[in-house]
């Protein structure tokens, strides 16, 4: 199960990520202005623009899944400051991702997890993916999703979703 609510799903949704950044791209060529307006847009003037959501999203899936198994995480240093930076990054991200199998999520749920800043407290591997990965995650794609959306650019709840596996 764990392996399908992270590895499956935060793959699919970082492919529409980068779908909808190629959107973001086009709305700026069709309207001539610089693609950086759109990288550092934000929501609120206290909250992460446009580019740290990207980073955090790719963060969240790769050190989840890297907290969840035991495997070590690929570094990035946090420099991206252009389109092609921002989708390379989640491309990184995606082929780390794909190095998973549900095997290496035999013992997930049993783990105990912790950060530095939870200065010296744990959670099992279950109440890390249900109650802070998962929605960590959803909560920087989607804020990235609204500041695109926000400033303009044609993306909707279809690009958000991505492709569906309806069967007939």
């Amino acid at each position: 199960m764990f392996y399908e609510i992270t590895i499956t799903q935060f793959s699919k949704m970082l492919q529409n990520l980068s779908a909808i950044l190629d959107k973001g791209m086009q709305f700026a060529e069709n309207k001539k202005f610089d693609v950086d307006v759109l990288l550092n847009a934000r929501l609120a003037p206290d909250q992460f623009n446009f580019i740290r959501q990207v980073q955090i999203a790719c963060d969240t899936a790769k050190l989840g899944a890297s907290r969840l198994t035991g495997k070590e995480a690929p570094q990035h240093p946090d420099t991206e400051k252009t389109l092609p930076e921002l989708k390379e990054r989640i491309a990184s991200t995606l082929a780390y991702l794909e190095t998973f199998s549900p095997k290496d999520y035999v013992e997930a749920a049993g783990r105990k997890i912790s950060q530095p800043r939870w200065e010296g407290q744990w959670i099992t591997g279950e109440e890390f993916a249900i109650q802070h990965m998962i929605p960590n995650f959803y909560f920087h794609i989607t804020t990235a999703y609204a500041i695109l959306r926000h400033n303009g650019v044609d993306v909707g709840k279809k690009d958000y979703l991505g492709k569906m596996p309806f069967k007939k």
